[in-house]
């Protein structure tokens, strides 16, 4: 099926008119195939306008092409040039360009005048625009005799440049001596005829080197006006001068310049006018003078100026629109306003327009017999005039020919024979110029060709639109199908759109686009076709975007891009500044997809952007970086509304350097009293920057400001100026006042002075006022310097004193006090406390109860009692006092009672009771002793194994170290463990208390056993020590097997039972490392004695054997922690429960004895063997 061409009233997505304006301009593009026979076309020439530089050859451009080749031929002003006779002008062979040799001889004027060219052959011919040539111009100034200017400051002035005409035109600008250019300003610019123009003069614009430049860019020249001299003098300096030139009798003063309201400078009047063609710059111009400097303001009456287009220039006194049109005529008004008044002035602008194209002319190509037309449309204003020519000729002096009708701007053909070829000319023109257009008609009969390259590859994005182009020739015109794959059908119009040129649009490639197609283009004299390949690509993602960031100044930030891309494409990712490229420093580093910039500026801020490229498609993605800091110091610090209490603080904000400013911290100096130190004084809202702030008498104020955001405070501004406020009574008194002695008859009282910015005034003191509080006595006063202490002599012991300190200077007193209570000095008390009582809760603990001292005794504040106690041998306690250790405890406060704990066992103590107020202890009461009761041992101080034999071992001990009481008796149980580990029956064997040695019998030969020992008194069993021991291996037994196993077939019995054991051996070692305890534990809880199990120290747990050591089953000489059978309540007691204060505890450095162990032997027990596991020999034994 063939496609349809798509229709012209379909109504396109608005992505699509970018594709649609591509493909018409491939449609216009169209050519007939340079081998084939064709009228002539200009291809090249030049401008219509063309202005040459007479120091060069001159060079025309004449480029065409046809069928046969055209030749070339010239008009000069109108009539044939004859280029064979001027030897300085030569054609380019097979062109038509000109150049004409005047650098060797001859002049550009000789040749200036307007040229047209010609390109003709068989089947007619071409012609070129009319191109004017005129050499460029710089002529120099005329010489002129300029009067030096001298004129009143505030005159307006405008200095004239008036350049000679050059072409083209040049460009004007104002320099000095030093070809420095003058600073301009809404006061001083320039104007677009060149004048520099001045709305008010200064003194400081006096100067003798204003001077006009020209520039010609063309010759590349710049001519130069005589400086102009100006002066401006100041009206003091007119009035000396008026005064020098006048007699005594004459009187003359220059005024001082007045200000006044703008007057125009340029344009003159109230209204003008101004004309503009259409496409061309609209530049508007006023410039006004008047004192002060006024400012303009345009708008346009009865419309608004256009958003895009319109632009400011020369400081607001050029309005510019560019690409201007019909629609900008109208009324433009200019104002220009100062303080004294504003003035307006009118242009109404007329746009005109040269002709432009609406449809200019299209080559035609038809066969002989069919039908066509060429249509010539243009614009302008006022309209232009149409007119056709014929091969250069006008179409009204041309051959007949019967097939061509012309119809204003259509010529209408039909029924053409070979004989209608020829290149038509349209001309457009009014009194701003003309359009010249070549269109030619060529009628050729030719089969079918497709020009576009076979087997082309067409790679396109998914999901985008594919164009497959398929340009082609033939006359008649060709039809165009599309198929696709080898023996596809031809492609639907519902999914494809075929376009006038023979390019196939597939509007959203897919992944099943991907194939070959193929383009068959037919006419009635003929057919051809072209495969081509279109391959869809993966469109490339940013599957990571850079993110918005806000980082402080000096920092190090990082935007992260990460892009999937078809991997068959090549990926370039470039990163962007603000749309332009990133700034060449070291800072920044681009890493795969990464950006990193260090050490972040201010400057840095901006939009970065990720653009990742392939050949087919290009994605970006932005992310903006805002670089914030701590705010700029506030300035401009201003104090008005200065009271006596009060004054207005103002200050301008600094930057706030992207993050808004929260706050404002003011802080004050007093340089009269705390020179260089700053205090707070308030804080008020980021939006404010006055302050109402109050203030104290007698101060010398400097004030500063520091502005917060949410990264922290600005540096403080510069300090305000000093305020010194008057002088006044204190507002407070002293704080902190006490009344305590230091000696049994003084009373020192005390108080926290005033600070300089507290006194108010000069001469500060303090009144001191005191009376007994239980006295009738009258309040005793003292006034004295500005110190912070006075001492009353002579009062009695520990009295309560009525005080009150008052603040005064030299203005007046303080509010009246407040009274406070305090103390005469204290004295030692001086009573014991009296019946003292003990009472013995445990082997550890006593408690003491005391009767209390009566208060008149204490002489002071009582600050509690405390106990002192210490460890006495009896019948020796008063002989060896002076050699004992003594503990201390103090019970705070009039408590009567309190506990000792941490005390030994078995031991007899001596105690006394003192009372303690502020000056110190009173006398002890008299000793009172007690005995504690017997308690649990410690564990035995060692355990030895010595003399195994073959049935027999031999222990040997050490007493525990803390008996704790009279030992009764030692408890030893002992149990065998086999080659696994297991705990055989247990022994429970009672010994003598004196006795350190005992031998066991009757024991099996090479038998491991382990050994529980503990102590006992009449209290209870104390810690347990343990130990283990190897008996010997019969050596009768040894010899025998060792004549045994020279026999060959024991030998054999023996290597297979190794080999077993091995095995075993192995696979216990394996199963002890995952479960990280010994077989043997579960038989130690079946048949172990549960008094002497070992507890964990925690809980009181039995414990488990462990191979967290070292992956034995058996430690050699282990023994159980002997604090582990400590009981709970002989070691849980605590000073925290009974009493605090001064050495409160048992040992001097503040620690008292909790809990009891004992020593643990290092050496180990003669004859024991190794606790790793058995040899493979004591295997064998054992199972033999």
């Amino acid at each position: 099926m063939q496609l349809k061409i798509m229709p012209k009233k379909k109504r396109l997505p608005a992505g699509r008119v970018a594709l649609i304006l591509f493909l018409c301009q491939m449609i216009s593009a169209l050519e007939v195939p340079l081998d084939l026979v064709q009228p002539p076309t200009i291809t090249q020439q030049s401008p219509k306008d063309y202005i040459i530089d007479p120091r060069e050859n001159i060079v025309i451009q004449c480029e065409a092409k046809g069928k046969p080749p055209p030749s070339f031929s010239w008009t000069r002003n109108g009539t044939h040039f004859d280029i064979d006779k001027d030897p300085l002008v030569t054609m380019k062979p097979g062109s038509g360009t000109l150049t004409i040799n005047i650098m060797s001889e001859g002049k550009a004027e000789t040749y200036e005048g307007v040229y047209q060219c010609t390109a003709r052959n068989e089947r007619g011919a071409a012609i070129s625009n009319n191109i004017v040539v005129r050499p460029s111009r710089s002529p120099l100034w005329t010489k002129e005799k300029l009067e030096p200017i001298t004129l009143r400051n505030g005159q307006s002035l405008v200095l004239p440049c008036r350049p000679p005409l050059g072409l083209p035109p040049p460009i004007i600008f104002w320099m000095d001596n030093s070809f420095q250019r003058l600073p301009q300003s809404e006061r001083v610019s320039q104007g677009l005829n060149g004048d520099l123009y001045f709305s008010n003069v200064l003194p400081e614009d006096t100067r003798e080197d204003y001077i006009c430049y020209a520039r010609f860019n063309h010759t590349q020249t710049i001519q130069q006006k005589q400086p102009i001299s100006v002066k401006v003098i100041s009206v003091d300096e007119l009035n000396d001068t008026i005064a020098a030139n006048l007699s005594d009798t004459e009187f003359y003063s220059a005024k001082p310049n007045r200000e006044r309201p703008p007057t125009f400078l340029t344009p003159e009047g109230n209204t003008s006018n101004k004309e503009e063609l259409r496409g061309n710059v609209l530049s508007l111009e006023c410039i006004a003078e008047g004192l002060p400097t006024p400012v303009i303001y345009w708008i346009k009456e009865d419309g608004t100026l256009p958003t895009n287009r319109t632009f400011y220039r020369n400081f607001k006194k050029t309005l510019q629109i560019i690409q201007v049109s019909e629609a900008d005529s109208g009324n433009y008004q200019c104002i220009a306003k100062n303080a004294l008044g504003a003035i307006h002035h009118t242009i109404s602008v007329t746009v005109k327009a040269a002709p432009y194209w609406i449809l200019a002319p299209q080559n035609l190509v038809l066969s002989p017999g069919e039908d066509g037309s060429l249509i010539c449309r243009a614009n302008g204003n006022p309209k232009p005039r149409i007119s056709w020519l014929l091969n250069g000729v006008p179409i009204e002096i041309a051959p007949d020919d019967p097939s061509r009708k012309i119809d204003g701007d259509t010529i209408i053909f039909s029924n053409v024979q070979e004989r209608s070829s020829a290149v038509y000319q349209c001309n457009a023109s009014n009194e701003y110029g003309y359009l010249l257009a070549n269109a030619f008609v060529n009628v050729l009969a030719e089969p079918p060709r497709i020009l576009t390259s076979a087997n082309t590859l067409y790679q396109v994005i998914a999901n985008r639109p594919a164009l497959l182009d398929c340009a082609f020739f033939g006359s008649p015109l060709p039809t165009i199908e599309w198929f696709k794959g080898a023996k596809g059908s031809a492609l639907r119009d519902d999914i494809y759109v075929l376009h006038e040129n023979g390019t196939l649009e597939i509007p959203v490639a897919q992944k099943d686009s991907t194939g070959t197609y193929t383009c068959v283009a037919r006419n009635k004299l003929g057919m051809a076709k072209n495969e081509v390949h279109l391959e869809i690509k993966d469109p490339t993602r940013i599957i990571k975007q850079p993110e918005y960031a806000v980082v402080q100044r000096g920092s190090t930030v990082s935007f992260e891009c990460k892009v999937k891309h078809d991997h068959t494409l090549t990926l370039t990712i470039t990163w962007l500044k603000d749309n332009g490229e990133l700034p060449s420093d070291g800072r920044f580093t681009v890493d795969k997809d990464h950006l990193e910039v260090a050490d972040v500026r201010d400057s840095d801020g901006g939009a970065y952007t990720c653009v990742a490229n392939t050949t087919l498609d290009m994605v970006s993605a932005s992310a903006v970086l805002s670089v914030v800091d701590v705010p700029n110091p506030p300035f401009d610090l201003e104090l008005t509304d200065q009271l006596d209490k009060s004054v207005q603080l103002s200050w301008t904000p600094g930057d706030d350097n992207n993050s808004p400013i929260t706050k404002f911290i003011i802080e004050y100096e007093d340089a009269m009293h705390e020179a260089g130190l700053w205090h707070h004084q308030t804080e008020v809202s980021g939006t404010q920057t006055t302050a109402q702030l109050k203030l104290s008498p007698y101060v010398n104020y400097s004030f500063r400001v520091m502005a917060v955001n949410s990264l922290g405070r600005s540096l403080p501004s510069e300090p305000s100026e000093q305020y010194l406020t008057k002088a006044a009574e204190p507002d407070t008194n002293p704080t902190a006042v006490e009344g305590l002695g230091s000696e049994p008859d003084n009373l020192v009282i005390t108080w926290k002075p005033l600070n300089g910015f507290e006194s108010n005034g000069p001469g500060l003191q303090y009144k001191v006022s005191w009376r007994q509080k239980d006295g009738d006595d009258e309040w005793a006063s003292v006034v004295v310097a500005n110190v912070s202490k006075y001492i009353v002599s002579g009062t009695p012991t520990f009295v309560p004193y009525l005080i009150k300190v008052q603040a005064l200077n030299d203005v007046g007193f303080a509010p009246e006090p407040a009274v406070v209570m305090g103390h005469s000095g204290e004295d030692l008390p001086m009573v014991a406390p009296g019946n003292v009582r003990v009472n013995v809760v445990n082997s550890t603990l006593a408690e003491v109860h005391w009767d209390p001292v009566p208060l008149k005794s204490i002489r002071g504040h009582l600050q509690g009692y405390r106990i002192y106690y210490w460890k006495a041998q009896e019948g020796s306690l008063k002989r060896n006092r002076r050699h004992i250790e003594k503990k201390i405890l103090t019970f705070q406060g009039s408590k009567t009672h309190g506990m000792l704990p941490g005390l030994e066992p078995f031991s007899h103590y001596a105690l006394n009771v003192r009372v303690v107020n502020g000056k110190g202890e009173g006398p002890a009461s008299p000793d009172r002793v007690f005995n504690t009761p017997e308690g649990v041992p410690s564990a035995p101080s060692s355990l030895k194994i010595v003399n195994p034999t073959l049935d027999s071992l031999t222990l040997e001990w050490d007493p525990p170290s803390r008996p704790n009481g009279i030992l009764t008796e030692y408890t030893l149980k002992y149990q065998p463990i086999n080659s696994t580990h297991e705990l055989g029956p247990l022994v429970d064997l009672k010994i003598p208390a004196n006795k350190t040695r005992w031998t066991l019998k009757n024991l099996n030969f090479s038998t491991r056993y382990k050994f529980y020992f503990y102590a006992q008194t009449a209290a209870g069993s104390g810690s347990q020590i343990t130990e283990e021991a190897v008996t010997t291996v019969d050596e009768a037994m040894a010899s025998r097997q060792v004549d045994i196993a020279t026999q060959g077939w024991f030998i054999g019995l023996m290597c297979a039972v190794a080999l077993l054991i091995l095995i075993l051996l192995i696979v216990c070692f394996i199963r002890r490392n995952k479960g990280g305890k010994y077989p043997v534990k579960e038989k130690e809880d079946a048949h172990a004695d549960p008094e002497i199990q070992p507890m964990k120290e925690d809980d009181g747990t039995f414990g488990e054997y462990s191979d967290a050591e070292d992956h034995k089953p058996l430690k050699k000489g282990s023994r159980t922690p002997s604090d582990r059978t400590v009981k709970k309540e002989d070691s849980d007691d605590s000073l925290v429960d009974y009493g605090e204060g001064v050495n409160g505890q048992f040992n001097e450095d503040g620690s008292f004895i909790g809990q009891y162990s004992g020593k643990k032997e290092k050496e180990p027990a003669e004859g024991n063997e190794s606790s790793e596991a058995p040899s493979p020999v004591n295997a064998m034994n054992s199972f033999v």
